[in-house]
């Protein structure tokens, strides 16, 4: 156990909450500055539990072990394994991105209905958050994920909520009133289905005796511990069901457009890249590890819902008129190919589907930040009221086109990889389901080209004709991303050789090999 890394890099957010929610009120700037330095130290954290990790070792690395409620079997256990540190260094990563991206979006704000924001509330929300989102990816214990898995929900609810987007058509009390709509609508499909997870959560003790991820799997693979089928499954939907809400998947879907659109751009960019991820994860490291056979079952009717999330979200973002629902229907699609690569049950696809969570991080942030700074210039969300962009502010439309082309998945570029792998995996064990899902490419191809023309090209709108181009703290939040994109993009070996191990470790959960190719290689 040695010294508690994981812990640690859970804490340091939580306790940077809480000191950046205590800063004065006339200190705003300096709870600013806090929030940043407590995110990079965190993200220094973060490094340091990958460097730490070892590829080839043990399934869980860097292990925490301790009693918490023993009456009940309840256990503050954390580990590792390459799935989880891959996406702990993304949050740790995106979360200075957050911060810096949103340095003036909770500035006290006065308008007709006399509403002011606590700047430090703001700040201190975006930690806890991410703080509960490591060790979400860190718990072994199953009830002490749920705490985390549920817990999220509340600082959520209050970004969402009570620091929306200032970009809005109506009036102060009908954007208030939608973003409150937005909030609650967010918080009642994910308390639904933490609630279905607490009580599969309660019949797995029943079952298994204890909580612990690690001994409920070991045996199960040791013939130690033999569920009843109709158990299994049940227990299986339960857990499901809360993570397919969270991915979000279809048609468990709806909040995420109404959330991302009434949210700041940063705020957006947390719950699509960072607490979405929570549920794909729990999807592979609960579902899989913890229920085989009724993955196993479940899998041609969780094919067809990610075909319809892939087909349905792009089909949707085509006829967008706002810009950031636009973005969140295109997530809604990437998760699909994420939990089609989860369900395909071959190396590739899981291998695919985790780089998949990272890519799409990366990708999602990008886009999402610079139309964030696109919107605050002119203060509209609509697709309609821009035009010419890129003849004011070339550099703006510069990264946009990046972050729009990775959203596609163009060669060269991170996301390209992950799809791949995702669609090579599926091919091997489903090629119908393959075939579909390759339409889903071209749809985002239609969508991300027909927004970039539709702002950025054609003549300048008189309204947007004074934009001012990328100011130097905005190409310091966009440009390491756009790096990592085309970094990654040429070379995927350093996420590769961190997950690759995990993937093998999943699919023996589930007893599954690759299927064998059917032309052998030429001698």
């Amino acid at each position: 156990m040695g010294f508690p890394l994981l812990t640690l890099t859970a804490v340091v957010p939580a306790a940077g909450a809480v000191l950046t929610a205590a800063v004065p009120a006339a200190r705003r700037t300096a709870a600013k500055w806090l929030a940043l330095l407590v995110s990079l130290a965190t993200l220094a954290l973060a490094v340091l539990v990958a460097v730490r990790f070892e590829p080839g070792g043990a399934r869980y690395q860097l292990t925490e072990s301790h009693w918490w409620i023993k009456d009940f079997g309840v256990r503050y256990a954390l580990g590792v394994d390459g799935i989880g540190v891959a996406l702990i260094v993304l949050t740790a990563l995106l979360v200075p991105f957050v911060i810096a991206a949103g340095w003036h979006d909770a500035d006290p704000l006065e308008t007709a209905s006399k509403r002011w924001r606590p700047t430090q509330g703001f700040f201190a929300l975006i930690l806890a958050v991410e703080a509960m989102v490591i060790i979400s990816f860190e718990a072994t214990d199953v009830f002490l994920f749920y705490i985390f898995f549920e817990a999220m929900l509340i600082p959520m609810y209050f970004l969402i909520g009570g620091f929306g987007d200032r970009a809005h058509s109506g009036s102060d009390e009908n954007a208030a009133a939608q973003r409150s709509y937005a909030a609650v609508k967010f918080l009642l499909y994910n308390l639904v289905g933490g609630l279905i997870m607490l009580a599969a959560v309660i019949g797995l003790y029943v079952v298994a005796g204890n909580f612990s991820l690690v001994e409920i799997a070991d045996a199960r693979a040791a013939g130690k511990l033999d569920m009843a089928t109709n158990t299994e499954r049940l227990l299986f939907l339960g857990f499901f069901f809360a993570f397919a809400v969270k991915a979000p998947l279809w048609p468990l879907h709806t909040w995420l457009p109404n959330a991302m659109g009434e949210a700041t751009a940063p705020v957006a960019v947390l719950i699509t890249a960072v607490v979405d991820k929570v549920g794909t994860f729990a999807m592979l490291r609960f579902c899989l590890g913890l229920f085989p056979e009724a993955s196993k079952w479940a899998t041609p009717v969780i094919l067809v819902l990610a075909l319809i999330s892939i087909v349905y979200g792009a089909l949707l973002a085509v006829g967008q008129r706002d810009i950031k629902r636009l973005v969140a229907y295109a997530s809604i699609s990437h998760f699909g190919f994420i939990v089609l690569g989860i369900f395909a049950m071959t190396s590739q696809g899981q291998s695919g589907a985790t780089l998949y969570m990272v890519n799409h991080g990366l990708s999602t942030a990008a886009l999402m930040l610079v139309a964030g700074f696109l919107i605050s210039r002119r203060g509209s969300r609509l697709i309609a009221d821009y035009g010419g962009v890129q003849k004011v502010a070339p550099v703006l439309a510069g990264t946009f086109l990046i972050g729009g082309l990775a959203t596609l998945s163009l060669p060269g570029l991170a996301p390209f990889v992950s799809e791949f792998l995702v669609l090579v995996g599926t091919f091997a064990r489903y090629p119908v389901v393959g075939i579909v899902a390759t339409f889903g490419i071209v749809l985002a191809a239609l969508y991300t080209l027909v927004l970039y023309q539709r702002t950025m090209t054609g003549p300048v709108k008189e309204e947007v004709s004074g934009m001012p181009d990328l100011r130097l703290r905005e190409l310091l939040v966009v440009a390491p991303l756009i790096v990592l994109l085309i970094g990654l993009g040429v070379y995927p070996k350093p996420l590769t050789e961190i997950v690759n191990p995990a993937v093998e470790h999943t699919l023996s959960d589930v007893k599954q090999k690759d299927p064998a190719p059917e032309v052998e290689a030429a001698k």
